[in-house]
């Protein structure tokens, strides 16, 4: 009995979900800003083939992240960071490895190994039961790594003590609220309709890094106005030419998209 249950097959495969959460972040195209099959986007030092070399040196680390979660399922969440960092920052610089040291998805790692470590420690998947469960994990972590910090030596703190935005921290230790309010407003038909969603609401660091708060209101303003009013292909390529001239890259939104393919497939 024992040994069929050991074979059986898990409910959801949370490292494909991830794999392809991220295939299909890099071919949605137009996708305005960021790196499609179309153009760079907003990025000198990045294209179509470089993101395609990180996604399949990232792709075998998300069983090991699932796998860990398992092995350390019994320990109490306030301990699981402290046991997955390693881990995450190996996935990194085997990302930076295949990259020449270029960041393609490091929001990405966070995010989506946070998931699949999650994984291996719930019994039961379900978007709720992962996103409970990453909350638990990352509870207090804006607190010590932003708020209880007085140096500002990173681009997240600085962001913090200006403006109070808590970035990837924030939104892991929420549980993922952006992404799940996006989800609970989508059709669930055009994965453009969701990232125009999550465009219009997150607190994207990477835009604010790249154009003050005025960028990241200038974007989140586009994007409620196409929403409100409506969109088709023209209007996503008028923005990419428009974001592109301001050089803004919504990637922190893109890092969402792919938690809401994923979240989108175990619901």
């Amino acid at each position: 009995m024992t040994g069929l249950l050991a074979t059986e097959p898990r409910p959801v495969d949370l490292p494909a979900l991830a794999a392809d959460a991220l295939w299909q972040e890099l071919e949605l195209t137009p996708k305005p800003g960021l790196v499609d099959r179309l153009n760079n986007g907003s990025h000198r030092d990045m294209d179509h083939a470089l993101f395609v070399r990180s996604i399949m040196a990232i792709t075998p680390w998300f069983a090991r992240f699932t796998e860990l979660g398992e092995v350390h399922a019994a320990k109490p969440a306030d301990r699981q960071l402290r046991i997955l960092r390693p881990m995450g920052m190996a996935c990194e610089q085997a990302m930076y490895a295949a990259t020449g040291g270029v960041n393609t998805h490091k929001g990405g790692i966070f995010a989506l190994g946070l998931l699949c470590f999650t994984a291996g420690r719930v019994k039961n998947i379900s978007a709720d039961s992962l996103c409970c469960e990453v909350s638990n994990i990352c509870r207090g972590l804006v607190a010590r790594e932003l708020a209880g910090r007085s140096g500002q030596a990173t681009a997240g703190e600085r962001q913090f003590q200006l403006y109070g935005l808590t970035g990837a921290r924030g939104e892991a230790e929420s549980g993922f609220a952006t992404v799940r309010k996006a989800l609970d407003a989508w059709n669930g038909q055009s994965l453009h309709g969701l990232l125009l969603r999550l465009m219009a609401v997150n607190q994207d660091s990477n835009l604010v890094s790249r154009g003050g708060i005025e960028g990241l209101r200038y974007v989140q303003g586009y994007a409620r106005e196409l929403l409100a009013n409506g969109w088709d292909c023209e209007a996503l390529l008028k923005m990419d030419k428009a974001l592109i001239e301001r050089n803004l890259s919504p990637g922190g939104s893109a890092d969402l998209l792919s938690v809401g393919w994923v979240l989108s497939g175990i619901k």
